[in-house]
């Protein structure tokens, strides 16, 4: 009796082991066959964590909300042989302007030295960048700065003799007419009497206070300089035909007539195109910086020019013109830095 209880006792002690290596074995080839299931699972993409990246960083290029600006249209697909030809030239012209008029210009030698692309970046062509995307679409327009209308001609001519620091060349000379041709041309995609969207300069926050020389003199130095040069003279190319990288100030550069000259001008140019590599969509300046630097650089010396013509009607002098009179009792130096709140404010109310 004592035997056949013992004989149980080791049967059911075999039959458990037998149990548990079968439970064992099923495990395992359970799990051999999950194992590429959630592979395969893991592999698959997240549908879920997708919508969310794309609702909270959306492509700015794809987003059905982004904007469309004005691109210039190709000039490969200009079909009229002699049409091409000119575009062609004025753009040369428009990108290479001192080789043709600068000091040792091929042409003539009547301006100090930059490049009309200097200001109009990429030829006229770049997206706030000074483009030239809406001029025939808008000249010929009344200007309050000569209180005239005025044609393209004339638009040209005003470059050559303020921002370029030089003479007017003739209207029916061939250069001209190449100019004209190469900026009617990139208008031709563009409705007439409308703007192009992308160009002039993007808007830029007024400062609540006066911008600071000094402080952007510092931006200058650590932003501006190995580019520009310590005393801001540029870097003319080996052959001394036109600079690599422009004077911001001295003898060579823009003269106190013209756009840039104005610090709200450039504190917009620059905050979206300086230095080098930023852009509209990825700026390198802040605001305050942009600001700052605006009036550092047109604080320093530079070309005067005489014109006793401009802005017959006082009342319609742009917020940061820099020279008197003006039709509101503010300073010239408060004209000049800023801030500009309190005129804009004293304007609107005046109006």
């Amino acid at each position: 009796m004592l035997m056949e209880d013992e004989e149980g006792k080791k049967s059911a002690a075999l039959l458990a082991v037998i149990n548990k290596l079968v439970l064992v074995i099923l495990l395992l080839v359970t799990g051999l066959i999950a194992i590429p299931f959630f592979i395969y699972l893991d592999k698959q993409p997240d549908s879920s964590n997708k919508k969310t990246a794309d609702t909270t960083i959306p492509n700015v290029e794809t987003s059905k909300d982004a904007v469309v600006y004005w691109t210039a249209p190709d000039t490969s697909k200009i079909t009229d042989v002699k049409q091409k030809e000119q575009v062609m030239y004025g753009r040369e012209l428009i990108a290479h302007t001192s080789k043709y008029f600068g000091p040792n210009g091929s042409v003539l030698k009547i301006s100090n030295g930059l490049n009309c692309q200097n200001c109009h970046l990429q030829a006229g062509t770049a997206v706030f960048g000074n483009n030239y995307g809406s001029v025939a679409s808008l000249y010929p327009k009344f200007r309050a700065r000569s209180g005239a209308v005025e044609n393209v001609y004339k638009r040209v001519n005003d470059c050559f003799i303020r921002s370029l620091n030089g003479k007017a060349i003739d209207t029916a000379s061939a250069p001209m007419q190449a100019i004209v041709a190469y900026i009617n041309f990139l208008g031709t995609n563009v409705e007439k009497g409308k703007k192009a969207t992308g160009s002039g300069f993007k808007d830029l926050a007024y400062l609540i206070r006066a911008a600071d020389t000094a402080k952007g003199s510092v931006v200058f130095k650590a932003k501006c300089q190995s580019c520009h040069q310590v005393n801001g003279e540029g870097v003319l190319n080996t052959d001394k035909t036109e600079f690599t990288y422009p004077p911001l100030w001295g003898k060579s550069s823009y003269n106190d007539g013209a756009g840039l000259y104005r610090i709200v001008s450039f504190a917009k140019y620059i905050k979206y195109n300086m230095p080098q590599g930023a852009t509209y969509l990825n700026p390198q300046l802040t605001d305050e910086e942009a600001w700052d630097l605006a009036a550092f650089v047109n604080s320093q010396p530079r070309p005067h020019i005489n014109t006793p013509g401009d802005w017959p009607d006082k009342s319609k002098k742009p917020i940061d013109h820099p020279f008197g009179p003006y039709a509101d009792n503010f300073t010239e130096q408060q004209h000049k830095f800023g801030p500009y709140p309190p005129i804009e404010a004293a304007q609107k109310k005046g109006k």
